[in-house]
């Protein structure tokens, strides 16, 4: 179910996201018991996302799934959403390590480090906004609809993008952490100086497009270059999230890391943004280091460690 109330909004409205959980999540579980012929007694355990997140959704979805637990007597595990997304590729894909991890979504970009299939690192994020945020704004500025990822892209294919020179922020630091904040204004700037025609939109959506690429090849190039220094060499990256539906940005980190012979491996299209699949299958992968946990408390801002 996708809450399309939030697009009149231009993005998501945090109260609106809870009561859309609250109203829909009992029968639309029912529903899929039923059509899926699975009887809820037979499941061995029961998990949820219990953060980063929204703290009313992840309330309404944990409490749910916690009661599901306590109802059939079995165990729950919380789980971050993040690993979710981390470990997706990881289901229809056999991982070479090591491997960095993009993760590109509206709340997180982020880099991560495995060096092994149970080794999680954070390595490199955002200091501000995150891209798909930056997609978002860039988007409600030029008066596009929401998500603005897909508005984007599709204006871009007509426009020129090497029209527009955007800044790229952070761009020459020795780490491997984003800012986006900075483009969102020099854009806001740019839409203040011109007018707001077709022309317009197409170009600065292409350049826009352009420069999130290059800035997120840049950093994985510093990233495989700074392992490479310490004698450990990257054999894969996983590009994971929402925003790693752009088929134009796909198509360039494959151009460039084709050549240095490192595999490229994205989620399948169900699991690519927001789902239940990927928080199941990150639960399987690390049940064996999981504990069940009925008491514990959605975090907002969970943070993954370093060994699942």
């Amino acid at each position: 179910f996708s809450q399309e109330i939030h697009s009149k909004f231009g993005g998501v409205v945090p109260e609106l996201a809870a009561r859309s959980h609250l109203e829909k999540l009992q029968n639309m579980t029912i529903s899929l018991f039923k059509k899926s012929k699975i009887d809820p007694s037979n499941i061995d355990l029961f998990t949820a996302t219990c953060g980063p997140g929204l703290i009313g959704s992840l309330l309404v979805g944990s409490t749910f799934t916690k009661s599901l637990s306590i109802g059939y007597k079995k165990p729950f595990v919380p789980m971050n959403h993040l690993e979710g997304h981390i470990l997706s590729t990881s289901f229809n894909n056999e991982i070479v390590y090591p491997q960095l991890v993009l993760l590109l979504t509206g709340g997180h970009t982020q880099i991560y480090f495995m060096q092994e299939a149970e080794k999680i690192e954070l390595i490199g994020e955002s200091v501000d906004d995150a891209i798909g945020e930056a997609f978002d704004k860039t988007a409600k500025l030029l008066g596009l609809n929401y998500p603005g990822g897909i508005e984007i892209e599709k204006l871009s294919k007509n426009g020129d993008e090497d029209f527009f020179k955007l800044p790229k922020p952070m761009i020459n630091n020795d780490n491997l952490n984003f800012s986006f904040s900075g483009i969102k204004t020099y854009i806001n700037l740019l839409i203040k100086k011109n007018k707001l025609n077709n022309s317009f939109k197409n170009n600065l959506c292409a350049s826009f497009q352009k420069t999130m690429s290059e800035i997120i090849i840049t950093k994985l190039a510093n990233g495989i270059n700074l392992f490479k220094q310490k004698n450990i060499f990257v054999k894969s990256i996983s590009i994971v999230g929402g925003v790693a539906n752009n088929q134009y940005i796909r198509k360039n980190l494959e151009m460039n890391f084709d050549k240095k012979n490192i595999n490229i491996y994205y989620p399948l299209k169900e699991m690519m943004s927001d789902n239940a699949a990927m928080i199941a299958w990150a639960c399987l992968k690390n049940y064996k280091e999981k504990k069940n946990d009925i008491f514990f408390k959605p975090q907002p801002r969970m943070q993954v460690k370093n060994q699942l």
